[in-house]
């Protein structure tokens, strides 16, 4: 199938052929869909604390930090494009006649093109924007009296003037007034601060990038950094790292044949955040807090998610404790009660189920494992993965992020369980990754790798089928003790399109 040449691409690239050809086997033959068993629901997989169960993890999490090392882990390497397309869209076909002004002028609701420049100066980058309109010799005012609109954009997104149609998320004015507008980046460092301290003062955070925009956000951290160390009194320490190569898949095309660029070369494809497991995997540290760098709100919204957070992390060190404390007394003998009340705590409390009695050996392995415990919102029809019971070829269930491309929509029996589901996946997660010993775990051998996915896209005109490896919160996690606890809907903030910025929690 490949040739010489094609072999030191494959090389070069970090891979190896048999890695190829497995995922060339994946297309051919397909990945099989989870088998949900049902929901995760409030009292069936997923907690609801008390108040006083809330203060409580809180303070646990609290007295935890004090000693050890915590770390907020940011995927940030996604382009900003998509929140413009739009706006693009837009910019492409507008040509200032009084036909596509009323064409403009038609549509008023909410997240319209209307909407958008009727809102303009509620926007954080507003400011930013007018200093650089500026340059063109003339106001930004001005321009948008005139309905000068293609002009505006061209400003806003391409080069010449911001260039937020080619950055990342996180170097975007988000939120802030003409006093101040934060970047994503740096509302991160804000809720670091508050609930991501290892000691008195050390505040760690790790953004993966895109190896073009990694100098871009150093600058920006630099420029901010000092003022926020200040602020909350802390030292603030940023790393980064980038998606290896050797994590992307290779591209087919409708035959399941290698897809050829124009000069005859194999065409490799980013395998979306699934990649990210390697970069978790090197990041030191006795726990993790995950969160999506779109997902940030205004200061006088943080509240809830810094309480939240802390509460996740407190969960997490209050079973890791019975978790361990369990793993050293069935190491030191064990009967047949103990081996009851194990059982019992594995299935009440760490998210497994067996379809059979679980032997000291099964136990063991339930307990000696990487734990997350994710915060679950309740579902308002929002898109992408949620929380149920999964049943794998041994019948045995196990708590799960489930994404809807690993679901068979087609199948009746699976479609009444996806349509009873109560929450969404938000992406707030809290992981532990050392063992008892303070050993890390290698996490590349806790995913499952037939959980990823294809989908068809299109490269110069031509299809091609992509592949995802398995999501680093859905099958990346798959062999995890999983938790999920309801947080509130106020802690979930997205940004997907720019318009969402004009939403009341980003205001």
């Amino acid at each position: 199938m490949f040739t010489s040449q094609d072999d030191k691409q494959i090389i070069a690239h970090g891979l190896d052929t048999k890695e190829i050809e497995q995922q060339i086997k994946y297309f051919r033959e397909g990945f099989s869909p989870s088998d949900l068993s049902g929901p995760a629901i409030i009292g069936n997989g997923i907690y609801k604390f008390s108040d006083d169960e809330v203060t409580g993890f809180i303070d646990t999490y609290l007295r935890f930090a004090e000693k050890n090392q915590v770390v907020k882990f940011v995927p940030a390497s996604g382009a900003a494009s998509r929140m413009f397309k739009k706006l693009f869209a837009f910019k492409e076909s507008y040509n200032e006649s009084e036909e596509a002004y009323q064409k403009l002028t038609a549509d008023q609701s909410e997240g319209s093109m209307f909407d958008f420049f009727k809102r303009l100066e509620q926007f954080a980058f507003y400011e930013v924007l007018k200093e650089i309109f500026a340059t063109s010799g003339r106001e930004l005012s001005e321009a948008h009296l005139k309905k000068s609109y293609v002009e505006i954009l061209d400003y806003l997104l391409e080069e010449k003037g911001l260039g937020y149609g080619q950055l990342p998320k996180g170097l975007l004015k988000f939120h802030g007034n003409k006093e101040a507008a934060k970047t994503p980046v740096e509302e991160h460092m804000v809720e670091g601060c508050q609930y991501a301290r290892s000691g008195v003062d050390q505040v760690k955070i790790h953004f993966t990038v895109s190896p073009e925009h990694q100098a871009k956000f150093e600058k920006h951290v630099n420029q901010v950094k000092n003022n926020y160390e200040k602020t909350f009194n802390c030292k603030i320490s940023v790393s980064y790292s980038i998606q290896k190569p050797s994590t992307d898949t290779i591209a087919v095309d409708l035959d399941n044949q290698p897809f050829r660029e124009e000069d005859g070369a194999l065409l490799f494809r980013p395998a979306g955040h699934g990649a990210l497991l390697e970069n978790l995997n090197d990041v030191e540290a006795d726990i993790i807090f995950v969160k999506n760098i779109d997902n940030v709100v205004p200061d006088h919204l943080k509240a809830e998610t810094i309480k939240f957070k802390q509460v996740l992390a407190g969960v997490l060190v209050d079973r890791q404790e019975k978790i361990f404390d369990y793993l050293r007394k069935l190491q030191a003998g064990h009967n047949e009660a103990l081996v009851f009340e194990v059982a019992t705590f594995v299935k009440e409390n760490l998210g497994t189920r067996f379809a059979n009695t679980p032997t000291v050996k099964d136990l063991v392995a339930i307990l000696d494992r990487p734990i997350r415990v994710c915060g679950m919102v309740k579902s308002e029809g929002d898109p992408g993965g949620g929380p149920f019971w999964v049943k794998d070829q041994q019948g045995n269930t196990s708590l799960q992020v489930v994404e809807t491309a690993q679901i068979d929509l087609d199948d009746p029996d699976q479609m009444t369980v996806f349509n009873a589901a109560t929450h969404f996946n938000p992406v707030d997660l809290v992981c532990g990754v050392k063992d008892m010993h303070g050993n890390a775990y290698d996490l590349m051998k806790f995913r499952d790798p037939l959980t990823g996915f294809a989908t068809q896209k299109s490269k110069n005109g031509k299809d091609l089928k992509a592949q995802e490896l398995p999501g680093l919160w859905n099958g990346s996690m798959a062999h995890w003790n999983s938790i999920f606890v309801e947080v509130p809907v106020i802690t979930f903030n997205p940004v997907k399109a720019v318009s969402d910025l004009l939403k009341p929690q980003h205001q």
